[in-house]
């Protein structure tokens, strides 16, 4: 009766002075892999608005038909996305919609902290996607 009691107080001890195990989340957060895709952003262009030519191409490889665009074409025969929306809640993160743009405006980030309450909130248009940009340091 006493051996196991005496087992127990030193695997106590011994795990009382180790390092812990479990990380803080709100204030520490964890690495993540250089592999991982979080949510979606827009790339800026010199004059700061997005990089994308509406060319169609995410829309055509997204295997889980997230992605909405509406093109439109200015004056010098620019195509431009009028409307460009991806439902993160439909997306499963392929990533194919990254590596499909000519113009790498769509990219895939590494922001894992995305909650909201509402459906609607998970549609991400253009001006979420360019705001969701990563700052640069």
């Amino acid at each position: 009766m006493i051996i196991p009691l005496l087992k127990g107080l030193r695997l106590t001890l011994k795990r009382f002075f180790s390092r812990p195990v479990t990380i803080q989340y709100p204030e520490h957060k964890r690495e993540v892999a250089p592999r991982w895709r979080g949510i979606h952003y827009f790339e800026r262009n010199e004059k700061g608005d997005t990089r994308c030519v509406a060319c169609g191409l995410c829309v055509t490889v997204c295997p889980s038909n997230a992605i909405r665009l509406v093109a439109v074409e200015l004056e010098g025969g620019e195509r431009y996305p009028e409307v460009y929306e991806i439902n993160a809640i439909r997306c499963i993160y392929c990533g194919l919609c990254a590596e499909a743009c000519p113009v790498n405006a769509i990219k895939l980030g590494r922001n894992y902290e995305f909650v909201d309450y509402q459906r609607e909130d998970f549609i991400l248009d253009k001006g979420r996607l360019l705001a969701s940009a990563p700052k640069e340091v």
